[in-house]
C-alpha cells in the first residue's frame, strides 16, 4: 500500500492506468491445421486470453497468424500446451508492462504546445480542437456530433470552406480505445492540411474543392479510461442490462448485418456488438451526422491498428462488392504510394477474405448507405509492439498514411460523381 498515491499519479500521467501488466506476455502462433486451430480456441475457454489478431477466437483459422496477451500466471500452462502439441510459437512482448512504460519515448519539444510526435490525452485533445479553430478561424469549425455514454462531447473538425454542396470525406479515428496511434493520425492529419494550405500544391487543390470531416476520437469513454485505468481496455463504457460487464465494441454496433455472428452476443466479451444495432450514443452521433451530410460524403476513412493494411468491403459476406474493381485499384495505389516514404509494406483487399468476417461495421455500414469509396487502415505495426506502438514511431506512421490518404482524396475529387 505505500506510495499508492504517488504511483497512481504516476501512472495516470503516463497513461498507463492502475491496471498493471507485470510480465504479461504476447503470444504469436500459426495454426497448421484446423485441429491446430481448435487447441487455441480450447486455451482460450480456460484461460484468459487476450486476442489482438484476430480479435476474437472464432475467427481462428488454420494457417492465421494470432496474436494474444496472456497473464503471467497463465503463461506457463500456454507454452506446456503449445509445446506438447508441437505447436511453433514466438513470444513478440516477454513482460507487457516493461513495453507500457516504454511507450512515451518522445520528450516534449515546448511545454505547453500540442505535440504532434506525442500520444495526447482526451483534456489535450479538446484544447487542440479549440486552438484549431482559433488559428485556422476561416477553414477550420468545430461541430458537436452528439454526446458520450459518459456524456462527453464527440467533436467534428470540419476542414475546408463553408460550401455545403462541395464534395467531402467523413474520417474518424479511435473508434477501439487502446489504438492511441489512431487519433493521433486524425490530430497530424488536421495540423498538415492546415499547416500546407497555400505551399502545398496537392492539398491546396483539395482544400479549395473539398470539405473534410475528422471526428479526432470516436470512442471517447473508452480512450479516457484507456489513459487512467486500463490500457488495454477496447470497448466504450455503456452499462450493460443483467451484467456487470461494461461495454460495447463500437465496430460491431452498425446496423448492417449486425446479428450474423452469435459470438458477438457476450456482453463480456471484447468483441460484443450490444443488445441492439445502434444502441450506442456514440454510433447513433456517427450514423445521424452521415446521413444529414449524406450528398456530399463522396468517402469514409476510418483508422485502426495493428497489422499494417488497407481494407474495404465487404466484412459480413465474402461477395464481392459491386464496384469492387475499383476499389481495389485505389486500394493498390494506395498502398504503393505509402511504401515510398519508408518502405512500409501493407496488404490490401475486402475485410472478409484478408483478415476475417465481421459484422455491425461502420465500414460496411457506410458503403450500403450509398458511399461508394470506404475505407479502413490497420495502422503501424505488425505486432513487434502491437498496441503499444512507441511515440517515436507516431511521425513516420502519419507521414506515410498522409500520403495514401492524399491520393484516396485526390481520387474521389477527380472520380466520384
Amino acid at each position: 500500500m505505500r506510495f499508492i498515491l504517488t504511483l497512481s499519479l504516476i501512472a495516470t500521467t503516463l497513461g498507463i492506468g492502475p491496471v498493471r501488466f507485470d510480465r504479461e506476455k504476447v503470444f504469436r502462433v500459426k495454426p497448421q491445421d484446423e485441429k491446430q486451430a481448435n487447441i487455441i480456441k480450447d486455451l482460450a475457454k480456460t484461460n484468459e486470453l487476450d486476442f489482438w489478431y484476430p480479435d476474437a477466437n472464432h475467427h481462428i483459422a488454420a494457417n492465421m497468424t494470432v496474436d494474444f496477451r496472456v497473464n503471467e500466471k497463465e503463461s506457463q500452462a500456454i507454452r506446456s500446451a503449445l509445446d506438447q502439441n508441437k505447436m511453433h510459437y514466438e513470444i513478440l512482448i516477454h513482460d507487457l508492462q516493461e513495453v507500457a512504460e516504454k511507450l512515451f519515448d518522445v520528450k516534449e519539444d515546448i511545454p505547453g504546445r500540442h505535440s504532434y510526435a506525442k500520444y495526447n490525452d482526451w483534456e489535450k485533445i479538446v484544447a487542440w480542437t479549440e486552438k484549431m479553430v482559433a488559428k485556422h478561424p476561416e477553414m477550420v469549425s468545430r461541430i458537436k456530433i452528439g454526446s458520450t455514454f459518459e456524456d462527453n462531447p464527440l467533436y467534428v473538425l470540419k476542414i475546408g470552406r463553408e460550401d455545403e454542396r462541395r464534395k467531402a470525406i467523413f474520417m474518424d479515428c479511435g473508434i477501439h480505445a487502446r489504438e492511441w496511434i489512431s487519433p493521433a493520425f486524425c490530430q497530424w492529419f488536421v495540423y498538415q492540411a492546415t499547416k500546407s494550405y497555400g505551399k502545398n500544391k496537392i492539398m491546396t487543390k483539395l482544400l479549395d474543392r473539398m470539405n473534410f470531416y475528422v471526428l479526432p476520437v470516436f470512442n471517447v469513454d473508452g480512450y479516457i479510461w484507456s489513459w487512467t485505468q486500463n490500457r488495454m481496455w477496447k470497448k466504450n463504457r455503456s452499462k450493460n442490462q443483467d451484467s456487470s460487464c461494461i461495454g460495447t465494441d463500437l465496430n460491431r454496433n452498425f446496423n448492417v448485418s449486425w446479428n450474423s455472428f452469435p459470438n458477438n452476443n457476450n456482453p463480456c466479451a471484447d468483441t460484443y456488438h450490444g443488445p441492439a444495432p445502434e444502441s450506442e450514443k456514440e454510433t447513433r452521433a456517427v450514423t445521424n451526422f452521415i446521413q444529414r451530410h449524406l450528398k456530399s460524403i463522396k468517402a469514409y476513412i476510418t483508422f485502426h491498428s495493428y497489422s499494417q493494411m488497407l481494407l474495404f468491403p465487404y466484412g459480413y459476406r465474402t461477395k464481392l462488392p459491386p464496384n469492387y474493381k475499383d476499389l481495389n485499384k485505389i486500394a493498390k495505389i494506395g498502398t504503393d504510394v505509402l511504401s515510398t516514404r519508408y518502405e512500409t509494406r501493407y496488404i490490401y483487399g475486402p475485410i472478409a477474405s484478408t483478415i476475417y468476417p465481421i459484422s455491425g461495421s461502420s465500414l460496411d455500414w457506410a458503403y450500403n448507405l450509398g458511399i461508394k469509396h470506404t475505407f479502413a487502415f490497420e495502422l503501424r505495426d505488425r505486432g513487434k509492439f502491437g498496441f503499444l506502438l512507441p511515440e517515436s514511431w507516431i511521425k513516420p506512421t502519419c507521414r506515410e498514411t498522409m500520403l495514401a490518404v492524399k491520393f484516396i482524396a485526390k481520387y474521389i475529387l477527380k472520380h466520384s460523381s
